[in-house]
């Protein structure tokens, strides 16, 4: 089956993307690390370990798959969760708070990084397809299109047990939405910001859950957004020809067609200086 890669990727504080020579940008705040990027080559995708603003959290880290499957990392390496120089035949990549995932090509999952809430108990699964990192929770897709989950439950964010027929999912800090292959969306978890109102979106081919709200790409281009938009993240109803989004603590990243970048949101950090960046491209990996 061929995976998605990702071209963006979204932190609390930086943001990040991976551009068609296999090169990697990053801008926001590096003072762990996590934006020291400029020298990785050859790279297909990139994740960015998010988590939700708070006055204890802020440090983060950036993962990178090389095309020969093994998979760079740099940034805060505090619960070990940089330490992925050893992993072979990788084919996606999930970063959450203090955690790596890696999906490999016989479907099963590796995990490095903190582990207190079981988000990464993730040995058991098997023939998946897709991954993604919350907070405190992990979830995935199974080849036949149901969903996995592992971690924190206390929102039911990993109450996905019923879900069929999805072609993605995306994890934010208690909730989790998944993509149905009819162009559908479903939400569970934490509905207090608005994060899971995405019953009514529809023609949907893309989807990214930030830490309190989540943003969906159309067919056509648009994108829509619903949750908490204290810091204007949720501000893209003028976004066009969006193929890919990421969305971070509280900003949010748009890919254009034309391989720019557009962002919203929270900018404290430079997060959404990307008006300069060019030659993004998304694409699949096998």
């Amino acid at each position: 089956m061929l995976a998605k890669s990702s071209a963006l990727a979204a932190g609390q504080r930086h943001s990040v993307a991976r551009r068609r020579d296999g090169t990697v940008l990053a801008v926001g705040n590096t003072a762990a690390g996590e934006c020291r990027v400029e020298r990785w080559e050859d790279v297909v995708a990139v994740a960015a370990g998010n988590v939700h603003t708070a006055t204890n959290t802020g440090r983060s880290h950036t993962v990178g798959l090389r095309s020969d499957g093994t998979v760079l990392a740099t940034g805060w390496n505090g619960d070990g969760q940089c330490d992925v120089a050893g992993w072979r035949g990788v084919t996606a990549v999930a970063a959450g708070w203090r955690r790596t995932l890696g999906l490999l090509t016989n479907g099963r999952v590796l995990a490095v990084g903190r582990s207190s809430e079981g988000q990464c108990d993730v040995q058991s699964w098997r023939e998946t397809v897709a991954l993604s990192c919350g907070d405190w929770h992990s979830v995935g897709i199974r080849s036949d299109g149901s969903a996995l989950a592992a971690g924190n439950n206390r929102r039911r964010q990993c109450a996905v047990e019923g879900w069929r027929d999805l072609a993605a999912i995306t994890a934010g800090y208690l909730h989790t939405v998944g993509l149905r292959a009819d162009g559908r969306a479903l939400a569970t978890g934490d509905r207090a910001t608005g994060a899971c109102e995405v019953d009514t979106w529809e023609d949907l081919v893309a989807l990214s859950a930030g830490s309190y709200h989540t943003v969906g790409v159309t067919a056509s281009g648009h994108v829509l957004a619903t949750g908490d938009n204290s810091h204007g993240q949720c501000e893209v109803d003028d976004w066009r020809d969006i193929v890919a989004v990421a969305a971070g603590s509280t900003h949010t990243l748009g890919l254009r067609a034309d391989g720019t970048v557009v962002a919203t949101g929270n900018n404290a950090d430079s997060q959404c200086e990307v008006d300069a960046w060019s030659g993004v491209r998304p694409g699949t990996l096998r």
